[in-house]
């Protein structure tokens, strides 16, 4: 039998208050409540806490104030860069590549609510995983949503809501977001 955890990361619907899950949370939040608290001048006490909580492939920086529900599923490439207000959602996995840059309050879900109210009311949740490419630049305001894959070279303008997966070597815009160029 599969524990709640289990289910969450293959995607399945679990109970968000398993004990488990609900300990593992807190911890994350403990921890981004650090962060988000360290002083400018604190840089290497902040990348440390940060460093306990996501998996970093390279150099990284993230501002304050950063927000996510468990960090060990969040994994960036090298050279990633989050403004302020950065919030990712990170019921499943969050892959971003190589050089990539998120402008301020830019928002990543891959948290699902069921669409039927005595389910979603029942504390059942599920998560679809969010893979984002290398040399991506991602527009302040923006929302990924869950299961969306955004290739390589890619922008997505501000207050894009990217709710489908965008192809390598383009521009999109828009709510819902839209390819406008290719590069």
């Amino acid at each position: 039998m599969k524990s709640e955890k289990e289910k969450m990361l293959a995607g399945e619907f679990y109970n968000a208050s398993d004990k488990e899950l609900v300990k593992e949370r807190n911890y994350a939040k403990n921890l981004t409540f650090e962060f988000n608290h360290t002083k400018p001048s604190e840089l290497g006490k902040a990348k440390e806490l940060l460093g306990n909580l996501i998996v970093a492939n390279g150099s990284f920086h993230i501002e304050a104030s950063f927000n996510c529900d468990y960090g060990y599923n969040i994994e960036v490439g090298k050279n990633f860069y989050a403004n302020y207000g950065c919030t990712i959602l990170d019921i499943n996995k969050v892959k971003i590549g190589d050089n990539v840059l998120l402008a301020p309050n830019v928002q990543i879900y891959t948290a699902c609510h069921p669409t039927n109210p005595k389910e979603r009311l029942s504390c059942k949740e599920f998560g679809k995983p969010i893979v984002i490419g290398d040399n991506v630049w991602i527009g302040g305001g923006a929302i990924i949503c869950p299961g969306v894959k955004i290739g390589n070279n890619v922008t997505i303008g501000a207050g894009s809501v990217v709710i489908k997966d965008i192809p390598d070597n383009v521009i999109a815009v828009g709510n819902p977001c839209k390819v406008i160029k290719s590069i």
